[in-house]
């Protein structure tokens, strides 16, 4: 480690610290890496945790050792101070943020080697995500009917979200500077502000063309809305308003009431698993910057696979 002077003898203790050395790591994920100000406040708790934990022990952040470290993430699993024991998810995120966090200081020379290059989290097991069968996207695709301009509206923005695998914030970000009806292609913002463009399916473009014709000038009037996808009110949709049109429809389609508009999202990237899409250009398409993130949907494509043999195959539930 780089020398320092020992919490004891500094008129600050170790929280103080952590908390000035989190102004400096809070702006480099923000300016540099561009983290969301919800992953940033995230950080920011998980360090003061951290910081009140060093309180306690007297051991200044510069000066930690793997095994304090490690005592931390314990303490968290465990549930000390009158907390209850974190969710192992939560404890691979603060983990994650303790990673981070020293690899900066070692960046900037605040610090000569990393605690954490030994820290382990205890293995969540992921939770597949819930996907819809090719007749169930269209029954739900089906729902909105009518030329009024909320059915138009929906119409188009499920559609879309199934084509190209959009996020809820992409979906209700989605600006008509972004798409580009005539090559079939839009411009999705994704986590982070990184930007990908995303192929439209022909189906799609139909109904997006209708809307942006026919249903939103009359939502927006003339008012100078640069969003797609509106409220009644002419504004941009909330994700509020778009988890409802979901629900609705969902309902509506006779679907699990608990579907989420991520649900056409995880349906969009297996189904085209299913069709023979690669790895890699999936990982593209929804924007992961981990393939890691998008071998879940081998994982599947290989459930649905399953589901279809014992549903299909005459003697798969034949007792021998």
């Amino acid at each position: 480690m780089a020398a320092s002077t020992p919490a004891a003898e500094t008129s600050e203790g170790p929280g103080a610290r952590v908390a000035e050395l989190t102004l400096d790591f809070a702006a480099y994920l923000k300016l540099e890496r561009g983290l969301s100000s919800n992953t940033l406040e995230a950080y920011r708790a998980d360090l003061a945790q951290l910081g009140e934990f060093l309180d306690r022990r007297g051991v200044d952040p510069v000066e930690v050792t793997g095994q304090d470290l490690a005592a931390f993430v314990s303490e968290l699993a465990n549930g000390g101070e009158n907390r209850r024991p974190a969710a192992p998810a939560t404890l691979q995120r603060k983990v994650a943020c303790l990673r981070s966090f020293y690899r900066h200081l070692r960046r900037d020379g605040i610090i000569d080697a990393d605690p954490t290059s030994e820290l382990r989290a205890p293995r969540s097991r992921a939770r597949l995500p819930r996907v819809l069968s090719r007749d169930q996207v269209t029954r739900l695709l089906e729902q909105p009917r009518g030329a009024t301009p909320a059915a138009l509206r929906d119409g188009a923005l499920l559609e879309t979200m199934y084509a190209c695998g959009l996020r809820a914030s992409e979906a209700i970000g989605l600006e008509l500077a972004d798409i580009d009806l005539e090559a079939g292609v839009l411009v999705a913002r994704g986590k982070g502000s990184k930007e990908r463009i995303v192929p439209i399916g022909r189906v799609a473009i139909g109904r997006l063309r209708k809307y942006i014709e026919q249903g939103r000038p009359r939502l927006v009037g003339i008012e100078d809305e640069p969003h797609v996808f509106v409220n009644m009110r002419g504004r941009a949709l909330s994700r509020q308003g778009l988890y409802k049109i979901v629900q609705r429809h969902a309902r509506s389609a006779g679907l699990d009431s608990r579907m989420s508009p991520h649900t056409l999202r995880h349906t969009f990237a297996t189904h085209l698993l299913a069709g023979g899409c690669d790895l890699r250009s999936l990982q593209e398409m929804l924007g992961h910057a981990d393939i890691g993130t998008t071998q879940i949907y081998t994982h599947l494509s290989d459930e649905r696979l399953r589901d279809v043999y014992f549903e299909a195959h005459p003697r798969a539930k034949v007792a021998a």
